[in-house]
């Protein structure tokens, strides 16, 4: 299952070429996870990362195309590619689905290590975690 976020280009995002800078990619798709991982694999309480404290440590982004400052929202897609025993790797990708075809602008992969509150000591994911996010594995 995917879950798709819209985000609008702000116009301190442009830089010097006119186009959105590579480092504000990161922002677009961080406000989607966190988004994805409050709403679909979130708990009762809707606070994801108190209930499953996790951390970012590692993602790629691969550049295909620029973005550019328009006003209909560009949307990032998130889903889960994979769960492991104490993390798990999200895709994305940023698409611009205003015309004829969808264009695909960047594709990341974000992994994700479930840790504890306390320590931030790497830990099992729980069951609850596990299955809320296995129902969202998609081969997209």
């Amino acid at each position: 299952m995917t879950f798709t976020h819209p985000v609008l280009v702000r116009w301190s995002d442009i830089d010097s070429y006119d186009h959105v800078n590579n480092v504000r990619y990161f922002d677009y798709l961080q406000e989607a996870r966190i988004l994805f991982l409050t709403e679909v694999v979130g708990t009762e309480s809707r606070d994801y990362f108190s209930d499953f404290p996790c951390v970012l440590v590692s993602q790629t982004v691969d550049y295909l195309r620029p973005i550019l400052l328009r006003h209909p929202p560009y949307d990032v897609d998130v889903w889960v590619e994979a769960v492991g025993t104490t993390s798990y790797t999200l895709g994305s990708r940023i698409v611009d689905r205003g015309g004829d075809a969808d264009i695909v602008y960047a594709k990341a992969v974000s992994v994700i290590v479930a840790v504890d509150g306390e320590t931030q000591a790497k830990r099992p994911l729980s069951q609850t975690e596990r299955d809320a996010l296995v129902r969202h594995v998609s081969a997209t």
